[in-house]
Formats: structure tokens, sequence, C-alpha cells
């Protein structure tokens, strides 16, 4: 059993996608702070940094869990925008859905609201397609 776990991480984790992931996690955390923002204003922010925080961790939660699965930091990820994109993209379905499912118990603020399903939904593919393109033509 520990080989068949191990031999799935290799095939999904690729060492060269380190910088990819740096930026995904980072790329996640500033669109969700800039939302916070612009709904809370600064002064809101940083006088409750706990309240970004927790508005925030539900979606690197969610693309912490479903990147690795899903491949988006595979070998292929790796060569070219052309793979790295779309599997960004399919991560991000899941990784949307799990910090929604989050949002959605008592145990975060924010809810989940038709509206903030599709914006953030939206602006996660977007985020990260944008990103991962200008990665590979910048590389």
């Amino acid at each position: 059993m520990a080989n068949a776990v191990a031999d799935f991480f290799e095939r999904r984790l690729d060492g060269r996608t380190t910088p990819i992931a740096v930026g995904d996690l980072l790329l996640i955390a500033v669109l969700f702070s800039g939302g916070t923002i612009r709904h809370h204003g600064v002064a809101f922010v940083t006088s409750n940094p706990g309240y970004l925080a927790v508005t925030i961790a539900p979606f690197l939660v969610g693309w912490i869990l479903a990147a690795p699965l899903l491949g988006a930091y595979s070998p292929g990820a790796a060569e070219s925008s052309k793979a790295a994109v779309p599997l960004a993209l399919r991560s991000w379905l899941l990784a949307d859905a799990i910090a929604l499912s989050i949002r959605a118990t008592p145990l975060v603020h924010g809810g989940v609201q038709l509206t903030f399903v599709a914006v953030s939904l939206g602006v996660g593919l977007v985020g990260l397609a944008v990103w991962r393109t200008v990665y590979f033509k910048l590389r």
C-alpha cells in the first residue's frame, strides 16, 4: 500500500514545478485578499488579520488537496503552458468545490452565495490561467 501511494504521488509531483506551486499559492492568496479588501476595506482587514486568514484558508486548503491529486504539479506541468494551464484549471474546479464546502460550515464566515460561487470559480480559473501562461512566457 505504501508503495502504491508513493508511486501515485511520484507521478503527480515533479520538483521542477516548485516555482509554479509557489506562484499558485501566492496568486490564490492575493486574489482572495483583494476581494476581501474590496468588500471590507483596507482598514477593516488590517485591524482584523484573522478575518483575512479565515477567508483565504479554505481556498488554500482546497488547492493543496486538489492540485496534487489532479496532477497540477505533474511532470507535464513543468513543460509548457499548454500542459500546465489545463492541469491547473481542472484542479481549480475541485479546489473551489472543497473551499466552498468548507465555507458552507458554521466554522468559517462568508457563506456560499450563488454569486460568490460564480466569482470564486471565475477568478480562480482566469487567475491561474493567466499566471501560468505568463510564467512560461517569462521562463
